[in-house]
């Protein structure tokens, strides 16, 4: 006798992969409007061709649901949000032109104790990390803490450290809402280097005007580039 699977093992190693393999592919023909990750499903629309943008997402979800439908994918009607202005996406939320980072995340970070260990340090310098794009120049900020986190480095929380550490929270407290890219706008770079880092700052003019950030980017200089000549950098 012999038995078959009707559906995949859960903790089989390359179902992740497998299950994102499946659901990019049937919704690629849609991909001006549905955008996936894994079991996420983003559904977006805008006023177009006559209709407003309730229509239009109406329509845009009748194709999506009848997609899954045919495919015999099941949607969790208790994780579903319709009709929304902002959702939440891998630590931020989402808008029509604009992204923050999670409050949640936010609030971890700012209220997280003064590390004691490299192992506490480097749980804390993780969770930063992933919303550097929200400070300007974080990795010559960061860069005191960075060193206590080197193999051979001796744990001592100096004044420094701390000072460093308070202010990482306060820049990341304060981050600003970031624009989202939009390639009818004018984009510019504004770069920046020091002795140990080198960061970016990219720009976007918005339809009133307005200069704002889309991301901010930096990281720490490795031991050859530091000897480099400040226009190299």
């Amino acid at each position: 006798m012999l038995w078959e699977w009707l559906v995949m093992l859960q903790g089989l190693s390359n179902a992740p992969a497998t299950f994102n393999r499946l659901v990019t592919q049937l919704f690629r023909p849609m991909q001006h409007f549905v955008q996936t990750y894994f079991d996420d499903i983003f559904v977006h629309s805008r006023a177009s061709e006559g209709k407003t943008a309730v229509e239009a997402h109406l329509g845009h979800l009748r194709e999506v649901i009848l997609c899954m439908r045919e495919n015999r994918l099941y949607a969790n009607i208790n994780k579903c949000i319709f009709r929304a202005e902002e959702i939440p996406f891998l630590g931020c939320f989402l808008r029509n032109d604009c992204v923050r980072a999670d409050p949640e995340n936010m609030c971890t970070i700012v209220q997280w104790p003064v590390p004691v260990s490299q192992k506490d340090l480097r749980k804390w310098i993780g969770l930063a990390n992933y919303l550097h794009k929200y400070s300007a120049n974080y990795a010559e900020m960061a860069r005191p803490l960075t060193n206590l986190l080197k193999k051979d480095a001796v744990w001592s929380w100096t004044s420094e450290a701390q000072q460093t550490f308070e202010a990482i929270k306060s820049s990341l407290q304060s981050a600003p809402i970031l624009a989202l890219p939009d390639e009818d706008r004018h984009f510019s770079v504004v770069c920046d280097a020091s002795d140990f880092a080198i960061g970016c700052a990219l720009l976007l003019v918005d339809a009133e005007g307005r200069e704002r950030v889309v991301s901010f980017q930096s990281r720490q200089l490795k031991a050859a580039e530091k000897n480099y000549p400040v226009h190299d950098k």
